[in-house]
């Protein structure tokens, strides 16, 4: 027999939804399960190389068990494929867009047609972004493959709509990067450093450095025989490889050996344009045994770790006479 649906009163309404937890046992639901791990996830660039004009998510919304599609809790990066004369149209709750150009060119139209609207050319190795509310149609001149990422997930956990705009269309050249990064080679000091690479800014956000307030995007070359020392951090990185041959590979683990090398780690091939992600807090080390430079473009949330001081970067570094020592920023 049904029983009468209960008529809560005002104050049972106000106190259905309250729940005490125990500390002991919630304080870190990561570890017994209970929230999802972030997974180091693997992209092929087989998605973007054929078949039609489309947008293709990097999407593992499932083992994060949230809301997709989306590559991280925050951030979610897709393949986009254009035919030859195709337009495709992007758009998403975002505040911040970032697009590289992987192969092709062609042009972007933003906004709807009114005095605001930008019209982007681009070529291979060029990138871009878009600030809040900016649909986008792309006009591909011959075949094309954009990497597109943006932070519509956070904002999806966050139940926001992206109204404000924090910067301008932005265009940074492929000559621009790797004029930077041509003079970052030839400093004599980057012969002793961990990392060769050029981090993209935006005159908007002095503090962080970064290319938007949330994102924050590298454009780094790995040197022939080179072993990156590992390194971690809190953000994660979608990591995209831009060009690089056989042998060259980043290893992930969450423990570091005697010698400050990782041990028992998970290691990702590098192959051009595809994607892997990296879980934010553990080692990983990047080693190019191919006999030629490699370049990679990692993305990541850390323009909002930054400005909430979490980010905490922390690298290994070799000690005379053997083991190794863990420095915060040395880069």
């Amino acid at each position: 027999m049904l029983q009468p649906a209960h008529d809560h009163t005002p104050a049972e309404r106000l106190t259905e939804a309250a729940r005490l937890h125990d500390y002991r046992y919630a304080s870190n639901p990561l570890a017994d399960g209970t929230l999802g791990a972030i997974p180091g996830a693997r992209f092929p660039a087989e998605l973007h190389e054929r078949g039609i004009t489309r947008t293709v998510p990097l999407d593992t919304s499932m083992a994060l068990g949230c809301p997709g599609p989306a590559t991280t809790p925050g951030l979610c990066a897709n393949f986009v494929h254009l035919r030859p004369g195709d337009a495709h149209v992007t758009d998403a709750n975002a505040t911040s867009q970032l697009f590289f150009v992987m192969r092709g060119s062609g042009c972007s139209h933003v906004g709807e047609g009114g005095p605001g609207d930008h019209e982007i050319p681009w070529r291979a190795g060029d990138l871009f972004t878009l600030p809040a509310k900016s649909r986008a149609e792309h006009i591909a001149a011959d075949d094309a493959a954009l990497y597109w990422v943006h932070d519509e997930p956070l904002l999806r956990y966050l139940g926001v709509e992206a109204t404000r705009r924090h910067f301008a269309p932005t265009l940074y050249t492929h000559a621009a990067i790797m004029e930077a990064l041509q003079a970052v080679m030839r400093d004599p000091a980057s012969a002793k450093a961990s990392r060769v690479s050029v981090l993209l800014g935006h005159r908007s956000f002095p503090q962080t450095m970064t290319i938007t307030h949330v994102l924050w995007a590298m454009f780094g070359v790995l040197p022939v025989n080179a072993v990156q020392a590992p390194h971690r951090h809190q953000s994660v990185a979608v990591d995209l490889v831009v060009d690089a041959k056989p042998g060259c590979y980043t290893m992930v683990g969450r423990t570091l050996d005697k010698d400050g090398m990782i041990q028992d780690g998970e290691r990702f091939d590098w192959k051009p344009h595809s994607v892997f992600v990296t879980p934010p807090g553990l080692w990983h080390s990047h080693h190019n045994e191919s006999g030629h430079p490699a370049h990679i473009l990692p993305i990541q949330d850390a323009g909002l770790h930054t400005h909430l001081r979490t980010l905490d970067i922390r690298f290994t570094r070799q000690l005379t006479g053997g083991g190794c020592e863990v420095v915060e920023n040395a880069g």
